[in-house]
């Protein structure tokens, strides 16, 4: 008789609020934490009541790759790349990293989620749409169907990619924007909260809303990719 695979137990990096919203998100999964990195405190936050609270990222190493898995409970923001880098170092030392689903999060069984990527309450994914590693859907954002959204992106909450968009590794839409179909996002660019994005933008751009309903693009001159 076959047994089903207990799931690795997980290490949780960052104890801030992103942190704390896919720490609970872990939990309702039934996913065991059993230690949250973090150089802060995290007493304030309940959610992490009960685990481990180590301070420094070299302490991961008491838990070897094969035996756990990592979650980037760091949030990411315009012009950051601490998440990146956090998951740069960890990836070339073996450990992988979990993906994410909120029980409330839609999400097509003909979607692809790539390893790391986070889903989270409210969301959806719809049918032929790729998520791509370590990107986070945020509360309420919409990913239509046949989008393909690159590493590293964060699609802000309720922000709504329609059909067969395409962006690249670093894009951020801001919250409640609206990106309309067909349409690539170039590498790097920032897509302010509220545009309508009705036009492909090129890497480093930033899209900034105007008082019309379509977007106003600026280029971002001091962006470094």
């Amino acid at each position: 008789m076959l047994t089903e695979k207990k799931a690795q137990p997980i290490v949780l990096i960052g104890g801030g609020g992103h942190a704390s919203v896919v720490a609970e998100v872990l939990l309702q999964q039934g996913k065991e934490i059993i230690a949250v990195v973090s150089p802060a405190s995290i007493a304030e936050r309940d959610v992490f009541s009960a685990i481990e609270h180590i301070t420094c990222d070299s302490e991961i190493a008491r838990f070897p790759p094969r035996e756990v898995k990592l979650v980037n409970g760091i949030g990411f923001m315009p012009k950051t790349v601490t998440r990146q880098r956090i998951n740069y170092y960890f990836l070339a030392l073996g450990y992988q990293f979990d993906t994410v689903v909120a029980p409330t999060a839609i999400v097509s069984s003909y979607a692809t989620l790539e390893p790391g990527s986070q889903i989270l309450a409210g969301a959806v994914v719809q049918t032929g749409a790729r998520i791509g590693a370590h990107s986070i859907i945020n509360s309420k954002a919409l990913v239509e169907h046949d989008c393909e959204i690159g590493e590293y992106n964060h699609i802000a909450p309720s922000a709504t990619i329609c059909g067969q968009v395409r962006t690249q590794i670093n894009v951020f839409v801001g919250a409640g924007a609206i990106v309309t179909p067909n349409v690539t996002i170039g590498e790097n660019a920032i897509v302010g909260a509220g545009c309508c994005v009705t036009k492909s933008i090129d890497a480093g751009v930033m899209a900034r809303p105007t008082a019309t309903i379509f977007s106003r693009v600026e280029k971002n001159e001091g962006r470094k990719g």
